[in-house]
């Protein structure tokens, strides 16, 4: 029983690490990478989709994105959604195709991407904390219906301690190397 709950808290925590370093790929670098416009969401069809499911999308140099759009009457509002974005971009559409220029990043401009990368990461460590503490709950609530001892309630709650401290970590170690990556200039 306390076996499967640590590696459910385990899974969550890896879950919650996961997802700081997606959100950490949206953020701009000044180099172009397909992954910046994967969380952006397109009109279409009369839905919002996301935009790798209406276009294709290449790096064919270090300061390029081209977006191939499938159909093109979707031209029009995936460049309207790239613009719209809040990444600083501005597409220029070419039928079917749309090119995203990449400007490099003024020093104001990389100190507010590593904010934002900051307040990532703070979320994340609040969601693995969160996580930490449902976990605690529960090995607390096991040991009153006297499934585990008081012994191995403590030495489950050590284990979950050392799963939080090294999750924070991970996180803190992607937070430094992305905000290593938005300082090079």
């Amino acid at each position: 029983m306390a076996d499967s709950l640590i590696k459910d808290i385990e899974k969550r925590m890896d879950g919650a690490v996961e997802a700081v370093r997606k959100e950490f790929v949206g953020l701009r670098t000044g180099r172009a990478s397909a992954g910046l416009l994967e969380p952006i969401m397109v009109d279409a069809y009369g839905a919002a989709m996301p935009l790798n499911q209406v276009a294709s999308i290449s790096v064919p140099e270090p300061r390029m994105i081209v977006v191939s759009v499938w159909d093109r009457k979707l031209s029009g509002p995936t460049e309207k959604a790239i613009r719209e974005s809040g990444l600083g971009l501005n597409p220029a559409s070419e039928g079917a195709t749309i090119r995203v220029p990449i400007p490099p990043l003024s020093e104001e401009r990389r100190q507010e991407l590593v904010k934002v990368a900051g307040k990532y990461a703070e979320h994340g460590k609040v969601a693995v904390r969160n996580v930490r503490r449902d976990g605690m709950e529960s090995l607390k609530k096991l040991e009153k219906d006297h499934e585990i001892s008081e012994d191995e309630q403590r030495r489950r709650s050590d284990e979950i301690q050392k799963l939080t401290d090294r999750h924070v970590q991970l996180i803190d170690d992607a937070f430094a190397a992305k905000q290593a990556e938005i300082m090079q200039v």
